[in-house]
C-alpha cells in the first residue's frame, strides 16, 4: 500500500518482500472502498488500483481535531507516562466503545487530538496478490 504525495510513491506497507499479511473480510481491516476492490478476486490473481485522496478512508474532518485539558489526557495514561506528540492515544466514548487519536499538541495545559483516521483525505496506490481465499 503506497500513499501518492505532490506525483510520487510513499510506501506504508509492504508484505511482497516480507511474510503474507491475512485480511479477514468485513470486519473493518480495511476502508470498505479498498475492501469493495477485492471482492471475488480468485487465488493467483493481481489487482493494482488507485483511490482518490478521500475515497479510502474518508475526509480529513476538522471537528476530529480536538483541544483537551492535558489532565484528561493523563488521566487516559499510566501514572507518569504521558505520550509523546505522534502517538496515539486511547479514550472511551459515552458507551464504553475504544476511540482512538493521535496527540497532535501537547504544552502545559492543554493537548491536542486529532481523531481522524491517520489516512484520511490522501490518495492512494493499492497492490494485492492473492496467495490463497479461505
Amino acid at each position: 500500500m503506497a500513499l501518492l504525495v505532490d506525483g510520487s510513491e510513499r510506501e506504508l506497507v509492504n508484505t511482497f518482500r516480507a511474510a503474507p499479511a491475512t485480511l479477514q473480510m468485513g470486519v473493518g481491516q480495511w476502508a470498505q472502498t479498498i475492501e469493495e476492490r477485492l471482492l471475488g478476486l480468485a487465488e493467483g490473481q493481481g489487482l493494482d488500483f488507485e483511490l482518490p485522496a478521500g475515497q479510502a478512508y474518508g475526509v480529513r474532518d476538522p471537528q476530529l481535531v480536538r483541544t483537551i485539558p492535558r489532565d484528561q489526557l493523563q488521566a487516559q495514561c499510566e501514572p507518569g507516562q504521558v505520550p509523546a506528540v505522534g502517538e496515539t492515544v486511547e479514550f472511551r466514548g459515552a458507551g464504553g466503545e475504544p476511540l482512538r487519536g493521535v496527540l497532535a499538541r501537547c504544552d502545559g495545559q492543554l493537548a491536542v487530538v486529532d481523531f481522524n483516521h491517520p489516512l484520511a483525505g490522501l490518495p492512494m496506490r493499492i497492490r494485492v496478490q492473492v496467495i490463497g481465499v479461505l
